[in-house]
């Protein structure tokens, strides 16, 4: 018989899920997830899972791998299709999972699809099919700038207090400029695109000088305002 992995719940998984099983509003489908995770982390068996949710012991089982796997990330997009048998073990798709989340490979800042086929020991076409499976994208990164003023917060009220509740008779603007925009045209007109053929242009290009876009958002009826300046002043 088939023993399934312990599940152990931090502090804050215990409050999401125990919050889910209550929610009024959430889907039935995320609702039941979240009940088959606390009940597991509890100790019960999938049997008496599935028998208290009136649900099948795969369905159990599928859930629990996936919240070990994922976490609570896991839990809220539906499970893949089943489809054929899969070639890779279930122990080695978390593992990959585990690593491509929670390490990074010697002297490379993420993980690639060669780097940890070989570190896995499978294919590349398994890996692939592995982070599509999950979601996994760890060449991509997302940007974000953290303020160092002690009075940001401070600063962020008043002025999303301004753009939200302006005074009376006042116009509230969003401004931004970009200087320095170069003018450019073509040394020759191109031509346009034909039946089979597609547009062209020349490569060459002439310099007419630069220009600073001044732009302002009107908060109140979201209206863009902009204008073109030859020269930039402070004033």
């Amino acid at each position: 018989m088939r023993i399934a992995s312990p599940i152990v719940l931090s502090e804050e998984e215990r409050a999401v899920l125990s919050t889910w099983t209550r929610g009024r509003s959430l889907p039935l489908r995320l609702i039941q997830r979240a009940q088959i995770v606390v009940m597991a982390a509890q100790g019960i068996p999938s049997r008496d899972i599935a028998q208290a949710l009136e649900v099948s012991r795969p369905t159990v089982q599928l859930w629990r791998e996936r919240f070990l796997a994922l976490r609570l990330e896991g839990l809220k997009k539906d499970a893949p299709r089943p489809g054929r048998i899969p070639s890779i073990p279930e122990k080695k798709v978390r593992a990959v999972v585990q690593a491509t989340l929670h390490t990074t490979p010697r002297g490379a800042t993420h993980w690639s699809i060669r780097t940890m086929a070989k570190a896995q020991g499978i294919s590349r076409m398994a890996v692939q099919r592995i982070w599509d499976r999950h979601g996994l994208k760890p060449h991509l990164t997302k940007t974000f700038k953290l303020s160092g003023d002690k009075r940001f917060v401070e600063k962020l009220y008043d002025v999303v207090g301004l753009y939200l509740n302006p005074p009376d008779k006042a116009l509230v603007l969003c401004v931004d400029e970009k200087s320095q925009i170069q003018a450019l045209d073509r040394t020759q007109p191109g031509l346009p695109i034909n039946k089979g053929r597609c547009g062209t242009m020349t490569h060459d290009y002439k310099r007419n000088g630069t220009t600073t876009l001044f732009a302002a958002l009107s908060m109140l009826d979201g209206k863009v305002i902009g204008d073109c300046m030859p020269r930039h002043r402070h004033q």
